[in-house]
């Protein structure tokens, strides 16, 4: 993947100061994006066609054209470097090539792909730079950056297309699923919380004690921790919380509800928690804790189990709203918010094993619950 240095990004702004987890690799199996039409871009700007095909440019010069043919600069913003959000980005990439080559349009990305290191302040200069640089839309990718690209955008007609925000409407960047009512959309890695929950005592159905791991400042993790909540107050099941902000403060997390002696711990799709999986999933095997999570990359860096969507084709439906936007001169006002099939369990064999579980067992458990189960083996990223 293709990622600017956070050096070349602030030398970038200097610059601009001075001068200016039903398979893990299955089709996508759900979009609500319609292909947009593929009307060809006018090339004087002084014929009634043109005038047809090309939008009003706005001031920042972020949208020329709304017509497939043209050239399209697009942004491409990954929150921080984690297996899951690095293979939207990488399938991002894939889909805009693929687009581009069906639309006979070109989508230049290449220039303008960046990685905020899970800092606010570095998000904040790449989005000012790519404001200065006129590009004609922003894939943020996570709800951090989505929130940021959004402010720096606010007032213009860029669009936004965000991918992997869990809860868009809670984190104030759409009016509504079905018709976000702004200049941003995008697509959604909405966390079955309840069915987490469900095989956790799959598993074991003496748990009486689940530890809830997370960061406070993930809005990802806001609703689908009050969900479990609520779901275990519905049982009468003790939990205990323990949060952390970087991977120092989430292992120190992780060795509290160790001493708790919590016998399960469920972390939803917390960018926090999951840069830090590495560095802590084999205390929790030694403890006996098996770790449920709500993504795939969680299981294949350690975790017992990962749940939830695709993120290869998350990506995927993430490039083909902007080709929509872009080339198809859809509005993101009024384009739905796009999810996927998120009951696909990823189970960590390795853990598994070395949790003493039977996989069949485990597996025979979970089926009620899942649209599909997968398998994977502890590593830092997934195969291409």
């Amino acid at each position: 993947m293709r990622k600017q240095a956070i050096s070349i990004t602030l030398a970038a702004v200097m610059t601009g100061a001075l001068l200016a987890g039903c398979g893990s690799n299955a089709d996508t199996a759900a979009t609500t994006a319609a292909t947009g039409d593929n009307a060809t871009a006018a090339t004087t700007a002084d014929t009634a066609a043109a005038a047809d095909a090309t939008a009003v440019a706005t001031e920042t010069g972020a949208a020329e054209t709304a017509t497939a043919g043209g050239e399209f600069k697009v942004g491409i913003v990954q929150y921080m470097d984690h297996a899951s959000l690095n293979q939207i980005t990488a399938s991002v990439e894939r889909e805009l090539d693929a687009k581009g080559a069906e639309l006979g349009a070109a989508f230049n990305y290449v220039d303008y792909v960046f990685n905020g290191e899970g800092d606010a302040t570095t998000l904040n200069q790449i989005a000012a730079q790519l404001k200065d640089d006129g590009v004609d839309a922003v894939i943020a990718i996570a709800t951090p950056t989505a929130q940021i690209m959004q402010s720096t955008f606010e007032g213009t007609d860029t669009p936004i297309i965000f991918s992997a925000v869990t809860d868009p409407v809670g984190a104030g960047l759409a009016a509504s699923m079905d018709a976000p009512g702004a200049n941003i959309t995008g697509t959604s890695d909405a966390l079955n919380t309840d069915a987490i929950m469900n095989l956790i005592f799959a598993q074991d159905p003496e748990a009486d004690k689940i530890g809830l791991l997370y960061s406070k400042s993930e809005d990802s993790s806001t609703k689908a921790i009050a969900d479990a909540k609520a779901f275990l107050d519905g049982k009468g099941i003790a939990y205990v919380e323990k949060t952390g902000t970087n991977t120092d403060e989430v292992s120190q997390a992780a060795d509290a509800l160790i001493a708790e002696d919590v016998d399960a711990i469920f972390t939803p799709t917390d960018n926090t928690v999951m840069n830090a999986e590495l560095a802590i999933y084999e205390k929790l095997i030694d403890a006996g804790i098996p770790h449920y999570t709500g993504a795939d990359s969680f299981a294949l860096n350690g975790a017992f189990l990962g749940f939830g969507i695709n993120y290869e084709d998350l990506g995927t439906m993430t490039a083909d709203t902007t080709a929509d936007i872009l080339a198809g001169g859809k509005d993101p006002a009024s384009y739905a918010v796009g999810t996927l099939d998120n009951g696909i369990a990823t189970i960590n064999t390795e853990t598994a094993a070395a949790l003493g579980y039977d996989l069949a067992e485990t597996k025979t458990a979970f089926e009620p619950y899942c649209s599909a189960i997968n398998e994977t083996t502890t590593a830092q990223e997934f195969s291409e």
